[in-house]
């Protein structure tokens, strides 16, 4: 294929993707269950061009972005307080899965070397960061809940990695050095971290002292990339250096950036994650074109069984880990007992069930050496167990929430404001501060003193009584929002007519786009305006 075919395929397969998104958000489906459905139906087209995937690319052009981005609106704080069963499940469960999958694959299998069942378990056995957002980001669950699972995908790959590692060192080699394997596990883990930190502390620095915003934003995606294959580079964790990073620079970003670079990053990584996330799912269904083509009877006799052991032992091995086998897991459900809750068991099924594969399971099975024992056979067994996960356990996620109440679960009351107090000793300070601006006790700034005394009651009133004046509050945001169409649509006419640049429309558009957020957001406080 020549290089423009390539970027006219790649054109075609990110079309495809986007339609397939746009379907499955009209449609109500998981987006990743429809990705990797459509990837697959794409994948049996007949003409299609052989479609090769690079792992290492595939490592290194999804990951990055879709790492930081996950990292980035990660809040420390709620990580930190969930740090026990984040890492129980980050390598516990991990090493777990890993041994079942590994000892069920040479029963079923017994040709298969122990060190290559044992890959196959180090393949499949870590969830996915790509794959739990895809599904977690349209449900409404507790927050501690999110903080968990969320957690646990961003940093239980090198676990899982260097289990790969080891495991195919030892089924080429035929042998294991456990301190080697803890050594390098230290280095894998402290080293990302380190180097994340480091990169993530010199990259805020660097943002403090950049004022164009898309520069700024430029450099927040280059650094993505770039902290990822420097830590690769010095043995490190890529993975774990990306995720310290964007969570630093998530802690920092509120001093660090201007509000336009942020309000500028926002709507431009919005749209790369997009894209990313819609075609890594399309790429794992047209992986599976290849590992078809080189299937035969004999192969498939001793594949399917694996393929299905394989599965089941991925399911059960994690609700089992879940359910009893870590302490740390007996802290969760002490965690999510809640006086509404019908049964102190059904956070922690959740959490068993919200165990989706994706492209990190994809990428380390296909890079498996071509001699590796029972290569094909592995493949096939990690392709159904990302299908089985996306499809079944990403599709059923939802429903089963609604079927046992979990989407009811309230977060605890802390000893934290909530926003319509925040929004009370915000406009206080305000006014203070506006009040400060007097000489001889004359106000300088009247108008300015007097709308945010108006504030200040409003949002006193909306805390005291929230329920009061409801009628009265929708009038004012509806009208507030008509007054802006209105202004709206004579700058239109102004730009359409002439009268006007193209610069003086974007800046005054902008202002336009930035109140009408500003008043949807307080109608839907207030009960009163649209959303939508």
């Amino acid at each position: 294929m020549t290089p423009v075919g390539l970027f006219e395929l790649v054109l075609a397969l990110l079309a495809a993707a986007l339609a397939l998104s746009a379907l499955a958000s009209r449609t109500g489906l998981p987006p990743a269950a429809a990705l990797v459905v459509g990837g697959m139906a794409l994948a049996l087209v007949p003409g299609l061009p052989d479609f090769h995937l690079d792992p290492d690319l595939i490592l290194v052009l999804f990951l990055p972005p879709l790492l930081m981005e996950s990292a980035y609106f990660t809040v420390w704080r709620d990580l930190r307080a969930e740090m026990v069963p984040v890492l129980a499940l980050a390598i516990g469960a991990v090493a777990f899965t890993t041994a079942c999958v590994g000892i069920a694959a040479h029963l079923v299998v017994p040709g298969l070397p122990l060190a290559a069942c044992f890959t196959l378990g180090a393949i499949v056995s870590p969830p996915d960061a790509v794959a739990a957002k895809a599904v977690l980001q349209r449900l409404k669950l507790p927050r501690r809940l999110v903080t968990i699972l969320e957690g646990e995908s961003l940093v239980n790959d090198a676990s899982g990695l260097v289990l790969y590692r080891f495991s195919v060192a030892a089924a080429m080699t035929g042998s294991f050095s456990a301190p080697e394997a803890l050594g390098q596990f230290a280095w894998l883990a402290g080293g990302g971290i380190a180097i994340g930190l480091a990169g993530g502390f010199m990259i805020v620095q660097l943002l403090r002292r950049v004022h164009d915003a898309d520069l700024a934003v430029a450099l927040s995606l280059i650094f993505s990339w770039a902290i990822y294959i420097g830590a690769e580079r010095l043995g490190a964790s890529g993975v774990l250096a990306v995720v310290a990073a964007g969570i630093l620079f998530g802690l920092l970003q509120h001093t660090a950036l201007e509000a336009r670079v942020r309000l500028r990053a926002d709507a431009v990584w919005g749209i790369v994650v997009y894209g990313l996330e819609a075609l890594v799912f399309v790429l794992i269904g047209l992986a599976l074109r290849g590992v078809l083509e080189r299937q035969t009877a004999a192969l498939l006799a001793t594949a399917v069984p694996l393929m299905l052991v394989s599965i089941a032992v991925v399911v059960v091995s994690r609700l089992l880990w879940v359910f009893g086998f870590a302490e740390s897991m007996r802290a969760v459900l002490k965690r999510f007992r809640r006086d509404r809750t019908p049964s102190s068991l059904l956070p922690s099924l959740m959490v068993g069930w919200a165990g989706m594969r994706g492209v990190v399971t994809l990428a380390v099975a296909l890079a498996l050496p071509d001699a590796f024992p029972g290569r094909d056979q592995l493949l096939l067994a990690a392709f159904a167990v990302i299908l089985f996960t996306v499809l079944v356990q990403g599709s059923t996620f939802g429903p089963l929430i609604r079927w046992l109440g979990i989407d009811g679960f309230a977060d605890p009351e802390g000893t934290q404001m909530n926003e319509a107090a925040a929004r009370v000793r915000v406009n206080q300070a305000t006014l203070a501060f506006v009040e400060t601006l007097s000489e001889a006790g004359e106000p300088l700034h009247p108008r300015l003193i007097e709308e945010y005394r108006l504030r200040t009651e409003a949002t006193t009133r909306l805390r005291d009584d929230p329920l009061a004046s409801t009628e009265r509050r929708q009038a004012h945001f509806s009208a507030a929002l008509a007054a802006t169409a209105a202004g709206r649509t004579e700058l239109n006419r102004l730009h359409r007519e002439g009268h006007i640049h193209e610069s003086v429309l974007s800046v005054i558009e902008q202002e336009f786009d930035l109140e009408e957020l500003r008043l949807r957001r307080l109608g839907k406080l207030a009960g009163g305006a649209p959303t939508h």
